[in-house]
């Protein structure tokens, strides 16, 4: 099952709006087939393990980390090729977040004589479809923010200066985390000041969607993002109705007099976007936090201090009083380089 999820994890950010899925079938104790889902409308993570097994697959064990789907989509049903191929027993990390579909197709394959098991390595495989369950049950994206900052939480100097705080391993894994994301979000503050591309490189097939917030619409119309070769791909979420000369607009009504970001995450819901990657600045990032749309946290910390009360803090906006200030679970905190990553899920 290890070994199926870390097939699934090379289609992540490419199969949306299906969730990534890993898939291996094994006799006698021998690998014999394996495959992932590659890219929604193409064939499932298992029809590709079955090819790859051949004419062995008969008495055989698949081992997936998604329950198999029963229905027609885009694709046949996976239960049928399952059962035509003779396999005797299937073992599931995961059933289905999606409510219309959870279990039924491991029941129908019970019913028809197939060894049914479930739950292995389970929190590795629901770990991978987060974003996915997050679509399917909320009907909102599942939100990233990540922050680089100094050890007394700046993200940039009193110039405004952020390149570069962390370090360079550091700022690899920000591309990582940016090949599995659907859509990198910004505020407009970090496009004027830093005019950023927000593409991972090398993209390796990966082409996330920008989306900058900009309420009154004063994004440099220069910007890379607007301007570049991925510029089709860049949205304006916006409160200005003239804005539509930047490109593809999004346009919102406001709350707390900036642009609502609820009414955001639900149009980004409507594009099939499932994993919001937000990279910023600071007052986007308290706002995020202070609407409760923040799922999980990466802080890169670099060994670094700014101090100065101009510098830029991580975290912007108003603030909040100790009694009152949004708390977290630290979930992992592991070194990068030289830098300190940080994980943390709300309470």
């Amino acid at each position: 099952m290890l070994r199926a999820i870390a097939l699934a994890k090379r289609g992540e950010g490419m199969t949306r709006p299906n969730p990534p899925v890993g898939a291996v079938i094994a006799k006698n104790g021998k690998i014999i087939g394996e495959g992932w889902h590659k890219k929604a409308g193409g064939p499932h993570a298992e029809i590709f393990a079955l090819r790859d097994a051949g004419e062995a697959t008969r008495g055989a064990t698949l081992y997936v980390t998604l329950e198999p789907c029963s229905t027609f989509g885009r694709t046949p049903p996976c239960t049928d090729a399952i059962l035509a191929a003779g396999i005797s027993r299937v073992v599931s990390a995961c059933t289905d977040s999606n409510p219309n579909h959870a279990g039924r197709g491991l029941k129908l394959l019970k019913k028809r004589g197939v060894k049914v098991e479930q739950g292995t390595c389970a929190d590795e495989a629901r770990k991978l479809i987060e974003p996915f369950a997050k679509w399917v049950t909320k009907k909102r994206p599942f939100v990233t923010l990540k922050l680089a900052m100094t050890l007394d939480g700046k993200i940039a100097d009193s110039k405004g200066c952020s390149q570069w705080i962390t370090g360079e391993v550091s700022r690899k894994l920000v591309h990582d985390l940016r090949r599995r994301a659907d859509a990198i979000l910004v505020g407009v503050g970090t496009v004027n000041a830093d005019n950023p591309s927000l593409l991972p490189r090398p993209d390796r097939g990966r082409k996330p969607r920008r989306v900058i917030v900009d309420t009154s619409g004063r994004v440099n119309p220069d910007a890379k993002v607007l301007c570049d070769d991925a510029a089709d791909r860049t949205f304006l979420a916006t409160c200005n109705a003239h804005a539509s000369a930047l490109g593809h607009v999004i346009l919102l009504p406001k709350k707390y007099g900036r642009v609502s970001l609820r009414a955001l995450m639900r149009e980004l819901a409507s594009l099939n976007i499932m994993h919001v990657l937000c990279e910023g600045g600071g007052g986007l990032a308290a706002s995020l936090i202070r609407e409760r749309l923040v799922d999980e946290l990466w802080l890169f910390i670099a060994p670094k201090i700014i101090g100065g009360r101009n510098a830029v803090p991580a975290v912007g906006g108003e603030g909040w009083l100790l009694k009152k200030a949004p708390e977290f679970s630290v979930c992992e905190v592991a070194r990068v380089g030289e830098d300190i990553l940080v994980k943390a899920r709300p309470r």
